[in-house]
């Protein structure tokens, strides 16, 4: 062997060892792969799992706008309906909404918007709920004009109703002794069970 050869072998040798002992070092610190992907997924969980809970939280806050302002609508565009209380009509009139299947006691009170237009107003009209065991309350709205105006009746007006998870529809009603015109018309909107 050569001088040349002698030396190159030395440093194979020694470089070698320096190679193995640098990738020993990389091996040691380096995550399993395995790990690396089950720390990423732990991670992940748990940003996820906060953001969930913050967003549950603010939505099951008991005083929160979101759970007061929680609303089954029966109608979202405006109805119009027309009477005519004169002679030989009848002398009540009415128009009726079907309720879906719903739990109606976790609700405070029936909403909607009302307004008579040009042809006629009522003044005065009944609002009817009716269940399927054929329980019947009633109460009367007053001052129905030509503006716009909002009517909240709380539930507990509707004291003959003991059935609220069975109720059939609510009902618009007009009669000829308490309408201040006998033949009309209104727009009636919005109407929905709120909380």
């Amino acid at each position: 062997m050569t001088k040349d050869e002698i030396y190159e072998h030395l440093a194979q040798v020694y470089l070698g060892k320096k190679q193995n002992a640098k990738d020993k070092r990389r091996r040691k610190n380096k995550f399993h792969p395995d790990a690396e992907l089950l720390l990423k997924v732990l991670i992940a969980v748990v940003v996820l799992s906060s953001v969930f809970y913050g967003f549950t939280a603010f939505l099951s806050k008991k005083n929160g706008y979101a759970r007061s302002s929680v609303l089954f609508a029966l109608s979202n565009s405006p109805i119009r309906i027309k009477y005519d209380l004169r002679e030989p009509f009848p002398q009540v009139s009415s128009f009726s909404i079907p309720i879906p299947k719903i739990n109606a006691s976790k609700y405070s009170r029936l909403t909607f918007s009302i307004r008579g237009l040009d042809e006629g107003t009522p003044g005065m009209m009944k609002v009817v709920l009716k269940n399927k065991k054929n329980e019947v309350s009633f109460y009367f709205i007053k001052g129905v004009g030509e503006k716009w105006q909002k009517f909240s009746i709380p539930l507990s007006e509707f004291s003959k109703i003991t059935d609220w998870y069975n109720l059939t529809d609510v009902s618009f009603v007009f009669e000829a002794w308490n309408a201040e015109d006998k033949r009309g018309a209104v727009l009636i909107d919005d109407v929905c069970f709120a909380s």
